[in-house]
C-alpha cells in the first residue's frame, strides 16, 4: 500500500479523489491501492526546555545558555492531534511506499520529515512537489515524484530556521525576563525575544522615534506661471540645503524677476515604455491588498492560501515574480479558462505561444519568463480554473492576481516625457510633462485598478505628497525660443516627517532588511537577505499585536510602552538588528541551495546565543542600584550609575568600552 500524507484534510480529500482513493476511513481515504491521509499543521515540535533536563524547569540566569546537546522532537497539541498522528503512523507502519504530499515549501518539508521520524518511517519516502492543487498539476506531480533525498538541504534550511529560533528565542526571552522583567513568580511580566520579531518591532520603535523626535523646518519655492504652467526655480543648493531659507531671500529672487521676459530655451521629447506591473509573490500581494483593500498581512494570506486550495490560483507562499520558461506553452490555456470573467483577454485569444514577434504571436517577456529567477516555485497566477463560489474577499484578491497576469502579455504603454527649461532674469526653470500615446497594458486595468497598480509613479509612497502634480499631465505646445509675461510666487513650504509604518510598509522593509528600496529591481536583489520568510512575515506581524508590542491607529502601526521599552532593554545588536538578521536569513537560503552546511550555521548558532546570554549576564543597565535599593542601574558613556544619582545615591560603576 503506498501512503500519502497530506498537508491538511482538505487538500488530503481532494488529493484522494484524484487518486481514486474514495472509500473514507477514520483519519484517511482508501482505494485503487493508496491510503491518503493528512496533517494538522504543525503536528511535532521541539521539546521544551524543562522536556530536556530539570535543570532547566526553573528559569535562572546560571542555567544559561541552554543549548541541548541533540535537539528532539514531540508531539505537540491536543488529543485530536495525537489521534491524527497515530492514526499516520499506523499507516506507515504498514506501507510499502510514502508520498510526503506536504506544502511544497521549507517549512512543509519540516513539518512532513518531523512526522516520519517521531512515527519511526523504515519505508521509502518519494516527494510530490506541485505549483496547483489543479486535478492536471497533480497528475503530473505524480509522474515525476521525486525521491525524498533530493530535498535534504531544503529539509535542513528548515530544522536550522527552528532550531535557531528555539535557541535564540528561548535562551533571550528567558535572559531578558529574569533580568529585566518587571514583578515576580507567577506575576512576572515576560519578554517575548525573538529572531525575527525584535528587528521587525526595532524597525517600528525606530521610526516612531524619528517621528517623534523630528524638527520641522521652514523654507520656501519659487515658482513662476506662465501660460497656465508652474515652472519651478533651479536654483543649486548644498545637499539637506533648502535654496530660500526666509521669505525675505525669497522676495528678494521675485522682486529680480518679476519684471523680467519669461524665455523658454529648451523643449525636449522622448519616447519611452512602462512595462506591465510585475507579477506577485506573497509579500508584493500583501502590500497591495494593504494599501487598496485595508486587508492584514495575516487576512491576505489567509485569502489566498484559500484561493490556492479552491484551484483558482497556484502556490502562495513565494517571494519571485517570475515564471519558468515551462509555463509559457500553458499561457493560452489559462487565458482561455478565465475569459468569460474578464473582457481584457479578449484581445489576447487566438494568439500563439511561439515565443515570436508578430501580430499572431503571444509576448515572451524577460520580465516575466526568467528560469535563473525561479527556484522551487513560480510566481502567483490563475490556474485556468473557473473562479466559483469566492466570497468577497476572495474575488478581490483574484482579480489582482488575474489582471497582473493578463496584463503580462498586452504591449507596453507608450508615453511621451517631455521636459522644458526656461530662464526669468538669472534664474533658471523647469517643468516636465507626460502624456500616454498608447496605453497598452493599462487597459487591461478599471480606473480603481490602475491607480493600485505596482511601479507607476502614481502609487509610488510618495505619489500622495508629490510637489509637482503637474508633473504626470500632458503640456502646452512650447516652443524654444518663444517669451512672454509670467507671474512669480512664493511658496511656503514645511518639512515633515517620516511616515509611520503601516503594514504594507513594514513588509516592504522585512523584504529589505529595513532599507528603503524604491527600485524595484534592486528590492528584488535584496529580497535573499530580507528578515523572515514570505510565508512567516504575516504571522511576525499578528505576533507583535498579540503580545501588545504595536497597535494599529488606523493604517499606521505605533509601537506601544512595552514594546518601546524591550527595545531599549535589549544590548545584543544580533537581536534588533533588521540588517544582521537578514544576514542569517541569507545562510538559511544558501543551506536551502547546498552552498553552506547546516553544522556550520548550528555552530554560529550557539555562539551566537552564548554572545546574547553574555551580554545580558554581564550588562547591569536595569538592575535594581545595590546601594540604595532604590533606583535602577543606568549606563552612561563610560560608567554605570543610580538613576537616584540627584537624590544622592553615590553608586558608580566604570566598565570596558
Amino acid at each position: 500500500m503506498i501512503v500519502c500524507v497530506a498537508e491538511k484534510p482538505s487538500v488530503g480529500a481532494y488529493i484522494a479523489n484524484v487518486l481514486g482513493a474514495k472509500q473514507r476511513k477514520d483519519g484517511y481515504f482508501e482505494g485503487n491501492g493508496y491510503q491518503v491521509t493528512w496533517t494538522f499543521g504543525h503536528l511535532c515540535a521541539l521539546l521544551d526546555p524543562q522536556e530536556y533536563t530539570d535543570q532547566w524547569k526553573a528559569w535562572s540566569l546560571s542555567s544559561l545558555p541552554m543549548i541541548p546537546p541533540r535537539f528532539s522532537i514531540k508531539v505537540s497539541g491536543d488529543e485530536g492531534v495525537h489521534k491524527q498522528f497515530n492514526i499516520i503512523k499506523s499507516l506507515i507502519d504498514q506501507a510499502d511506499e510514502v508520498i510526503n504530499c506536504g506544502d511544497a515549501g521549507q517549512e512543509g518539508e519540516l513539518i512532513q520529515r518531523w512526522v516520519y521520524q517521531q512515527a519511526g518511517c523504515r519505508c521509502p519516502v518519494k516527494r510530490l512537489w506541485v505549483n496547483s492543487l489543479t486535478e492536471e498539476a497533480i497528475r503530473e506531480g505524480f509522474k515525476a515524484l521525486k525521491d525524498q533525498t533530493e530535498y535534504q538541504h531544503l529539509y535542513e534550511a528548515g530544522l536550522m530556521r527552528a532550531i535557531g529560533d528555539w535557541l535564540l528565542g528561548m535562551n533571550a526571552t528567558r535572559a531578558y525576563t529574569i533580568r529585566y522583567a518587571r514583578g515576580s513568580g507567577k506575576d512576572r511580566q515576560v519578554l517575548s525575544v525573538g529572531r525575527v520579531q525584535t528587528p521587525t518591532l526595532a524597525l517600528v520603535v525606530k521610526r516612531q522615534a524619528e517621528i517623534e523626535n523630528f524638527k520641522p523646518r521652514t523654507y520656501w519655492e519659487l515658482k513662476t506661471n506662465y501660460r497656465d504652467t508652474l515652472f519651478n526655480a533651479q536654483i543649486p543648493v548644498e545637499e539637506d540645503e533648502y535654496a530660500i531659507t526666509s521669505a525675505e531671500q525669497g522676495q528678494a529672487l521675485v522682486d529680480s524677476i518679476k519684471d523680467e521676459p519669461f524665455v523658454i530655451t529648451s523643449v525636449e521629447k522622448k519616447k519611452g515604455l512602462e512595462f506591465a506591473p510585475k507579477l506577485y509573490d506573497l509579500t508584493s500581494l500583501q502590500v497591495d491588498c494593504n494599501k487598496k483593500y485595508g486587508f492584514s498581512a495575516e487576512q491576505t494570506l489567509q485569502l489566498i492560501q484559500s484561493l490556492y486550495e479552491k484551484r483558482v490560483t497556484t502556490y502562495p507562499r513565494v517571494d519571485t515574480t517570475y515564471l519558468s520558461d515551462d509555463l509559457y506553452p500553458k499561457v493560452p490555456g489559462t487565458l482561455a479558462g478565465i475569459k468569460d470573467y474578464f473582457p481584457a483577454v479578449a484581445p489576447l485569444l487566438g494568439l500563439k505561444a511561439d515565443g515570436k514577434k508578430g501580430a499572431g504571436s503571444l509576448p515572451k517577456s524577460k520580465k516575466v519568463f526568467d528560469n535563473k529567477k525561479v527556484t522551487d516555485h513560480h510566481a502567483i497566477i490563475p490556474t485556468g480554473q473557473r473562479p466559483d463560489a469566492l466570497t468577497a474577499e476572495e474575488k478581490k484578491v483574484y482579480d489582482l492576481v488575474a489582471l497582473h497576469f493578463i496584463a503580462a502579455f498586452y504591449p507596453e504603454c507608450e508615453v511621451s516625457n517631455t521636459t522644458v527649461l526656461a530662464k526669468a532674469g538669472e534664474i533658471d526653470f523647469k517643468v516636465t510633462g507626460r502624456e500616454v500615446l498608447k496605453p497598452g497594458w493599462r487597459t487591461v486595468f478599471d480606473k480603481g485598478q490602475e491607480d493600485n497598480v505596482q511601479n507607476t509613479k502614481e502609487t509610488s509612497d510618495d505619489a500622495e505628497n508629490s510637489d509637482n502634480p503637474e508633473e504626470n499631465k500632458s503640456l502646452p505646445a512650447f516652443v524654444k525660443g518663444e517669451s512672454g509675461a509670467h507671474e512669480p510666487l512664493l511658496k511656503e513650504k514645511t518639512t515633515t516627517p517620516p511616515k509611520y509604518y503601516t503594514e504594507a510598509t513594514l513588509l516592504r522593509a522585512m523584504e529589505t532588511a529595513g532599507k528603503t528600496v524604491e527600485n524595484d529591481e534592486l528590492r528584488e536583489a535584496m529580497k535573499e537577505n530580507g528578515i523572515g520568510r514570505p510565508s512567516t512575515r504575516a504571522a511576525i506581524i499578528e505576533k507583535l499585536y498579540q503580545r501588545k508590542y504595536i497597535v494599529k491607529q488606523g493604517k499606521s502601526l505605533r509601537a506601544t510602552e512595552t514594546g518601546i521599552n524591550l527595545i531599549h532593554t535589549i544590548v545584543s545588536p544580533l537581536l534588533k538588528s533588521a540588517e544582521l538578521t537578514g544576514l542569517w536569513e541569507k545562510k538559511l537560503r544558501e543551506i536551502e541551495r547546498g552552498e553552506y552546511t547546516a553544522q556550520d550555521f548550528l555552530s554560529e548558532l550557539k555562539e551566537m546565543t552564548s554572545g546574547v546570554v553574555r551580554d545580558v549576564k554581564t550588562n547591569k543597565a536595569g538592575m535594581l542600584c545595590p546601594v540604595c535599593r532604590q533606583g535602577l542601574i543606568i549606563r552612561g558613556n563610560t560608567q554605570y550609575g543610580c538613576s537616584r544619582w540627584r537624590e544622592g545615591c553615590t553608586y558608580r560603576e566604570p566598565f570596558d568600552n
